[in-house]
């Protein structure tokens, strides 16, 4: 462009962040590197310069909104408070919003590509949802160790639970009818009381 220089592009977290809504608005199918380069003010051959490709974008756009996620979370593990407290707080920040819930969204697109992902992308993916589950284990060993909880296998324990939280938040997100957030979080709390409080 003759006297204008070139354009800066846009900070990163401004495009992952409006890769998040629109994927969240229109699913990854839908969505052109057309459009989100429109939004972003980006032409589509940088963003494919940069991603490679849709299923890269969407790959970042989750570690990015796990990056804030996951700092959320460490937070609530780590301020004071009993570790039923914090449990709580685990369960209230795993379980979406509601229909449509943007992160939940991304995972449904990831889950969806994963099958014929490269194990590079699906490596990526494993350890995210790690990061979950190392963080769920630990508490829990807290809370026995404290004798807050029963004596259960932490490891096991935590992935019955989060299989659980995936379950409920699947159809919290896609909108299942007769399925909303706090019916989930009842159901939770119900099997909780049952395999780890015992009943007050």
């Amino acid at each position: 462009m003759a006297g204008g220089g070139r354009r800066q592009a846009p900070p990163r977290e401004d495009v992952l962040a409006a890769a998040m809504e629109m994927i969240a608005e229109r699913g990854l199918e839908k969505l052109t590197m057309a459009a989100l380069g429109r939004e972003v003010g980006m032409s589509s051959g940088h963003l494919l310069y940069y991603f490679g490709s849709k299923d890269e974008l969407l790959l970042r756009t989750l570690e990015w909104s796990e990056g804030r996620l996951g700092a959320e979370r460490g937070r609530l593990l780590t301020r004071p408070g009993t570790a039923r407290e914090r449990l709580g707080a685990y369960v209230d920040l795993y379980v979406p919003d509601g229909h449509r819930d943007p992160h939940w969204t991304l995972w449904l697109e990831v889950w969806n590509h994963s099958q014929n992902a490269p194990d590079e992308a699906r490596d990526r993916q494993a350890a995210i949802e790690g990061a979950w589950h190392r963080d769920l284990t630990a508490l829990l060993a807290e809370g026995i160790s404290r004798g807050e909880f029963r004596a259960v296998d932490p490891d096991r324990f935590a992935s019955r639970l989060r299989a659980l939280l995936d379950g409920f938040a699947i159809h919290v997100a896609i909108g299942l009818r007769g399925t909303d957030r706090a019916q989930v979080l009842g159901h939770v709390r119900d099997f909780l009381a049952d395999g780890l409080y015992g009943r007050d």
